[in-house]
């Protein structure tokens, strides 16, 4: 069910699957992207209330010598510990969709026929699938999302397993999925062709939607 006329979409997809230039297209089209990364590194600026959570989870170790959080070094604890994770995860997704939800509202008060994109890995895992009103999934097999992270992040192949069964497999967030773009292609031109097909009908819904208002 669409909501005050406004289109929110959820935009997801696994570790080094493209997800990031797809979101980038869609905004070129003009759709308005919340950032779920942008989110995160905001609400744990220090002293607001995630980063106290944060730091009496995990002590002082995770801190930089500012007082900001280290995410590499949070990241490389939780990512090898389901433990671990999971607390950081229930510290971090409520105060990740309590701002979405604000941002969401904030924006359709001011474009009422807006396209709005939630841009969350985690956008199963977390539940916020629930708040949107379409899915959308950046799709890639497995072995070329292993193959692009070890080249994007110079990982080794055991590691970049680890961080991607760190997340739900994407094969498996294609049950949530309204729609699917699928960036196993080299080539933007082909990635940019299904980026516009989706974004068209997602524009088309809030059009249609107008001649609902009294």
């Amino acid at each position: 069910m669409l909501k005050n006329n406004m289109v929110f979409a959820g935009l997801t997809g696994g570790i080094a699957t493209g997800k990031s230039l797809v979101s980038a297209i869609f905004r070129s089209l003009g759709a308005f992207i919340i950032d779920a990364d942008v989110i995160a590194r905001e609400i744990v600026s220090p002293g607001l209330p995630a980063w106290k959570a944060i730091t009496e989870a995990f002590g002082s170790e995770v801190l930089l010598p500012d007082g900001s959080i280290n995410r590499s070094k949070l990241g490389s604890i939780v990512f090898k510990d389901y433990a671990k994770r999971s607390i950081l995860n229930s510290i971090m997704h409520p105060a990740i969709l309590k701002e979405a939800a604000r941002l969401r509202k904030k924006t359709g008060e001011e474009h009422p026929f807006a396209v709005v994109i939630f841009d969350a890995a985690l956008l199963i895992e977390s539940g916020a699938y629930e708040m949107v009103d379409i899915v959308i999934l950046v799709y890639v097999n497995e072995e070329l999302q292993i193959n692009r992270l070890m080249n994007r992040d110079g990982l080794t192949r055991e590691d970049a397993v680890e961080r991607i069964n760190a997340q739900m497999p994407v094969a498996e967030k294609k049950n949530y999925a309204d729609y699917i773009i699928d960036t196993s292609s080299s080539q933007k031109d082909d990635i940019e062709k299904q980026v516009r097909y989706v974004f068209e009908i997602l524009k088309s819904l809030s059009v249609r939607d107008k001649g609902s208002v009294h």
